[in-house]
């Protein structure tokens, strides 16, 4: 198979190499888990279990709400001893609530049963098991699963895209994943298939890869309606829309989604995840995170539950050999800085990574010089500068002009600026901006619709009373002309 090369993009320091060499490794229990409500795009969870309950792994603690919502279930046996708000895994730092269990050290399962026949299962059916289990996107984005296999289904997609890329530096997660549980992998891509209607799927992996590359080859060899297609080593390749294009040559059209050109793409992790909850019951309790950086003694991937803080993580690495610069939550590029070592694991987090000064190369950031190296690097087409320039001026409108909102916040374009400006913090900070003023307009057109809707009940009120006024002032002269006429002829 060929590929088709995008514009734009950077060639960064991967970094991968010291957590490539050993297998995934299971971390130590944590003697609590703080599991966030919301760990998903949508409305947060709803707890169904209540403080002193006993529960066991992969039980139901909290039910999805509405359609875009994802069930939370306990990542460990113990004791729920709190419902409460936690430091949350986000720059902000502000708390979300939590349900806080006090696992008992013995890791017990609920009662599992996976599917004797699943690909016998319905489309309807396998979407409803994937919603039951919790699973959203663990490529990041952590969009609840379910809603993609029924916009899937709607849309009719042909082609569904296994993103096996990985381009974050330091991440190798995914990596590990394809080589070490390769057969239930693909499995739980037939499934997807299935669930999809799909008559094709492609593995899209990188070319820093090989050894990947090689085992996946092997094992879709079985599988006509699988293919593996090395794609070139070019940060942000991960991108839904990058890789979609580097894999078809379609473009998705601005405003639109992936499915509404016939193509669906899941993450290696969510494939994986969707295996566990069709063939052995298993709802997405934990997941494979890189714990990495120049800070990390041991580098390594670990098998993680969710709600473990991040300290834990750090200490089964070795500790800190040095006091990290920063540390982020996901890749160098685009991963989230986490306020502190105490915020838990969630179901978007593929790594944790502690930077030292040296690596972030922080330098003083000077005056924009015009070398228009970030409109080369942009792999969306845009013009990086224009747009800072604008955003500084508090000119937005000129801002989305120049593309702001089809900024996808890589960081190709912070990465190659000889300034050091921080782009991609214009952009989202111009977003926000963006977001909060069509709210605010929302609003206001909301309340201007509330005062007419009041203004109009009001001249209907008032039209009524009019109305009833002239009714009894008739029925008044009509009685008024009737005793007048009954005294007339009582008088004659």
């Amino acid at each position: 198979m060929k590929f088709f090369r995008f514009k734009g993009g950077v060639h960064p320091e991967g970094n991968k190499t010291p957590t490539t060499r050993e297998a995934i490794q299971s971390l130590p229990l944590p003697a609590r888990l703080y599991v966030p409500l919301q760990q998903h795009i949508g409305a947060p969870a709803r707890p169904v279990v209540g403080i002193g309950q006993q529960v066991l792994k992969g039980e139901l603690i909290a039910a999805s709400v509405g359609n875009v919502s994802a069930a939370v279930h306990a990542p460990s046996s113990g004791t729920v001893v709190a419902i409460r708000e936690h430091q949350a895994p986000h720059p902000s730092g502000l708390p979300v609530e939590c349900i806080v269990i006090e696992t008992d050290g013995r890791d017990r399962w609920i009662e599992l049963k996976g599917e004797d026949e699943p690909f016998r299962l319905s489309e309807k059916v396998i979407a409803q098991r994937i919603a039951d289990a919790g699973i959203v996107g663990l490529g990041g984005a952590t969009f609840p699963s379910a809603l993609k296999f029924n916009l899937g289904l709607k849309q009719r997609v042909k082609t569904l895209i296994i993103n096996g890329a990985e381009c974050e530096p330091y991440l190798t997660a995914d990596d590990r994943l394809m080589r070490e549980r390769t057969g239930k992998l693909i499995d739980g891509i037939r499934i997807m298939m299935l669930g999809l209607s799909a008559s094709e799927a492609i593995i899209a992996i990188e070319d820093n890869k090989p050894e990947a590359l090689k085992i996946m080859t092997e094992a879709a060899e079985g599988h006509p309606e699988l293919k593996v297609l090395k794609v070139p080593t070019r940060y942000p390749m991960g991108s839904e829309k990058h890789l979609v294009y580097t894999v078809t040559g379609k473009e998705i059209p601005a405003g639109k989604l992936a499915a509404d050109i016939g193509i669906m793409v899941h993450n290696v992790g969510t494939a994986y995840a969707v295996y566990e909850a069709i063939f052995e019951g298993k709802p997405l309790v934990s997941r494979i995170v890189t714990v990495s950086g120049g800070a990390v003694s041991q580098p390594r991937n670990l098998e993680v539950p969710f709600g473990t803080p991040v300290a834990d993580l750090i200490r089964c690495c070795g500790g800190l050999k040095q006091q990290p610069e920063r540390v982020l939550m996901g890749g160098p590029l685009m991963g989230l800085v986490i306020p502190g070592l105490d915020v838990p694991v969630i179901k978007g987090s593929n790594g944790i990574v502690a930077l030292t000064k040296d690596e972030l190369k922080m330098n003083e950031q000077h005056a924009c010089i015009r070398c228009s190296r970030c409109v080369g690097a942009c792999p969306c087409g845009l013009v990086p500068l224009e747009m800072a320039a604008n955003i500084r001026a508090g000119n937005f409108d000129r801002a989305v002009v120049y593309g702001v909102k089809d900024c996808i916040s890589c960081g190709s374009c912070a990465y190659v600026c000889p300034s050091n400006i921080p782009l991609v913090h214009f952009f989202n900070y111009a977003k926000g901006e963006l977001v909060a003023r069509q709210k605010a307009k929302e609003q206001q057109q909301y309340t201007a619709e509330l005062a007419r809707q009041r203004q109009t009940r009001m001249a209907e009120i008032e039209k009524q009373k009019a109305a009833a006024r002239a009714k009894a002032l008739a029925a008044k002269k009509a009685r008024e002309v009737a005793a007048k006429q009954q005294q007339e002829a009582t008088g004659s």
